[in-house]
């Protein structure tokens, strides 16, 4: 069964950036996946970020389009996700998982904060 790991959230002023990884435990799993960020902002559902195939391929949710960047690193088996120009509706616990069908292990997520 695999564990995802969510870590790198802060508190940040608007415009700010952070860098957000995944640690994934199989490394079958990971490498074969494509996998995707997803996050929750209070009161909503948990919706779609970003995500990249196996082979790279990448796409984003328009509101983060130009601003965030997902990449991934085979080797360390962890996602990223990298948070430019942060504002403060990106508030949200963000979270790693497959993509386009998320499987029931969830990990804690990782919390974003940002002040005006």
């Amino acid at each position: 069964q695999v564990q995802l790991a969510e870590s790198g959230g802060g508190l940040v002023q608007a415009g700010g950036s952070l860098r957000l990884s995944c640690s994934v435990s199989l490394s079958t799993f990971f490498s074969a996946q494509s996998l995707g960020w997803y996050r929750r902002a209070p009161g909503n559902e948990r919706e779609f970020v970003a995500r990249m195939s196996a082979t790279g391929t990448t796409d984003y949710e328009d509101a983060v389009q130009g601003r965030f960047t997902i990449s991934r690193d085979n080797a360390t088996r962890t996602l990223y996700l990298h948070l430019n120009s942060l504002k403060p509706e990106d508030k949200a616990v963000y979270y790693c998982n497959e993509w386009p069908q998320p499987n029931e292990n969830w990990g804690q997520g990782t919390q974003v904060s940002v002040s005006p």
